[in-house]
């Protein structure tokens, strides 16, 4: 008698089930593809990746190009996610898990340096604060919830852009153009050079800086907080009166926003990635 219960035991994968909308699902599928990996990717790559043939992958990235969902990165030939996948990510942040999470982490930091802080998102090329907690005794600072500034100007908005693949930060400043300007303060930052030099030192510290050119008088620190791959959701930041914390304290101080950050990534995503 043969023995078949070796056979029987073998788990049985379960079977595909053919979509009825294959076109929506493959889009979906690529959007999470790119969702998943640190950098870019060629369509080539993504068509293995996902057993579909290239001519359908290209037509898809096509129309999702042409709706801002991934840009093309001709130099290179690889695609990576668009600014319409960064609004739905930080539309998502705005529905409240984010928020949740992140208001008690940021309260409690708060509590121990005494100054303001708060939690923003990428939108565009702008971040979006979506918690302040305000320290007692301190002024008013224009980084309120929904409000939107360039992330060229602001620690946090730097912070998260030098988490993010440089060829992905190259694609949202193609130009001078895209370096907006607030009327009432100076940057040393106007054009792409400039900013690739300052983001190489925020991935060098560990964490990112601003001198007043938001409010004059007022310095930020601000760290990433990190999806399982290492891809920037938010950022934590501290924003205080800079003739009132001497430079030799500020890294300090950063070590203190950075652990913030990582907890907060960690009651998102379950890990760190450094």
């Amino acid at each position: 008698m043969t023995d078949t219960s070796a056979a029987v035991a073998q788990p049985q994968a379960a079977p595909r089930v053919p979509s009825k909308v294959p076109a929506a699902e493959n889009t979906l599928r690529i959007l999470k593809l790119l969702a998943s990996k640190r950098g870019p990717m060629a369509a080539s790559t993504i068509a293995t990746a996902l057993g579909l043939p290239r001519s359908s992958v290209y037509h898809l990235l096509g129309v999702m190009e042409a709706n801002g969902f991934v840009l093309h990165l001709h130099e290179e030939q690889r695609y990576g996610l668009g600014i319409s996948a960064f609004e739905l990510s930080s539309a998502y942040a705005r529905q409240e898990p984010l928020s949740r999470l992140g208001r008690p982490l940021l309260a409690a930091l708060v509590d121990v340096v005494g100054e303001s802080a708060h939690l923003a998102v990428l939108h565009g090329r702008d971040v979006l604060y979506i918690v302040e907690e305000r320290a007692k005794n301190r002024p008013s600072l224009v980084t309120d919830v929904g409000v939107r500034l360039p992330s060229h100007l602001t620690a946090s908005g730097r912070a998260i852009l030098a988490a993010l693949p440089k060829s992905q930060v190259r694609a949202l400043y193609p130009d001078a153009a895209a370096f907006s300007v607030r009327h009432e303060t100076e940057s040393p930052i106007t054009k792409y050079s400039a900013l690739s030099s300052h983001l190489n030192q925020v991935r060098q510290r560990g964490y990112a800086t601003e001198h007043g050119e938001v409010t004059p008088g007022f310095g930020s620190i601000a760290a990433a907080v990190t999806d399982h791959v290492g891809w920037p959701t938010a950022a934590v930041a501290v924003t205080f009166l800079e003739d009132k914390l001497p430079a030799e304290q500020w890294p300090a101080l950063a070590a203190r926003v950075q652990r913030v950050a990582d907890d907060l990534s960690i009651r998102i995503h379950g890990r760190l990635t450094h």
